[in-house]
């Protein structure tokens, strides 16, 4: 009888500690994001002097932003044409929404990490200047 009750409680502790590790994970319903997004698909904005391309991605989806502007960061480029929000923090623009998509790290651990030829780069959006030549990205992470 002992041995049939230790083979029970362990397959219920077996079973929660399961239910446990699937409700922590941080899948995130990219469609349900994407749902929100003002672009589905890429875009083309302004008319300046500099071109500046930056891809959003989201899950396996991306589009990619190409603005021609007079700006010199990224940052004021996408800011020109409403493609991010956020707020002014101590180390420059905490951007929380990109093309109308909301990352906040205070509401579910998410937010919009800034690349820049694949790595992660060193400065915000704010503060990097527009290079010629590099690509930059703007992804959701959680």
């Amino acid at each position: 009888m002992k041995k049939v009750f230790n083979s029970v409680v362990s397959a219920v502790l077996a079973f929660m500690l399961a239910v446990c590790l699937c409700a922590c994970s941080k899948t995130v319903d990219t469609e349900a994001l994407w749902k929100n997004a003002t672009y589905q698909e890429d875009a083309e904005f302004g008319n300046g002097a500099k071109t500046v391309a930056v891809e959003v991605k989201v899950g396996d989806r991306n589009v990619t932003f190409t603005i021609h502007t007079d700006k010199d960061t990224v940052g004021d480029a996408l800011l020109e044409h409403g493609l991010i929000a956020g707020e002014e923090g101590p180390y420059g623009l905490y951007v929380k929404s990109v093309n109308g998509i909301t990352a906040d790290f205070d509401v579910d651990q998410s937010y919009w990490a800034f690349n820049i030829n694949g790595e992660t780069a060193l400065t915000g959006v704010d503060g990097e200047n527009i290079t010629e030549g590099k690509t930059y990205q703007l992804e959701y992470a959680k």
